[in-house]
């Protein structure tokens, strides 16, 4: 496995927990819209602590970009990658495949789950090929929603957010189940992405399959 040694070159807050970095890019380095790379910190106690993130640059910009959510509540990677500053320095490594966009659908994200979704939305609306996308993001309250300007710009109506620990009149609120993918979705026959959490996918994937949804169409990280 190759490993290349990177500097931060900016940090900025997305969300009260979500940090975009981005860092310099290694020459002829390059990468699909949804893969990843495992990246740890260049310091003695941390690079070996693997950790796999996707990319949500395009493939053309000078830079990467990873847009991260930093857990505080114990002392793990995302902790110390919140503690970085520009200048420090990142271990990327090989890219791998993890969500391909293989045509128009519904994507259906929990959380931190819609990284990989960003590079892909973000080459779709540069090659002018949104229409017959939709994304549905759920997240616990409103101030974790990740992107809310850029994916409303880019979706317009398309972009539809549901909150499970918040009843805002701007948003809807529930849980994405059978009961609300029957009421919500038209067409089971159209591709899925879905990324979230282990649980997360396996409930959504289940009901799906369960309302018709052919299992070739329904795209998720393995």
């Amino acid at each position: 496995m190759v490993q290349t040694i990177v500097k931060i070159i900016s940090i900025e807050p997305v969300t009260h927990n979500v940090k975009r970095f981005r860092l310099e890019k290694p020459k002829d380095y390059s990468f699909n819209p949804g893969q990843a790379t495992e990246v740890s910190i260049n310091t003695p106690a941390l690079k070996e602590e693997r950790r796999p993130f996707t990319f949500t640059c395009l493939p053309e910009d000078d830079h990467l970009e990873f847009t991260i959510k930093i857990y505080t509540d114990h002392n793990g990677v995302t902790n110390a990658l919140g503690n970085l500053k520009p200048g420090d320095e990142i271990i990327v490594r090989d890219v791998w495949g993890v969500i391909e966009y293989k045509g128009p659908g519904t994507f259906i994200a929990g959380g931190a789950g819609v990284t990989p979704f960003i590079a892909i939305f973000r080459r779709l609306h540069k090659d002018g090929k949104v229409n017959g996308n939709k994304l549905i993001f759920s997240n616990r309250t409103s101030k974790d929603i990740i992107l809310k300007d850029e994916f409303s710009k880019i979706l317009g109506e398309n972009f539809i957010n549901i909150l499970t620990g918040e009843k805002d009149s701007n948003f809807e609120h529930g849980r994405i189940n059978t009961e609300y993918l029957k009421k919500n979705i038209n067409n089971f026959q159209q591709h899925f992405y879905i990324c979230g959490p282990d649980p997360f996918v396996a409930d959504i994937t289940k009901a799906l399959t369960e309302l018709g949804a052919d299992t070739e169409s329904v795209v998720f990280e393995k």
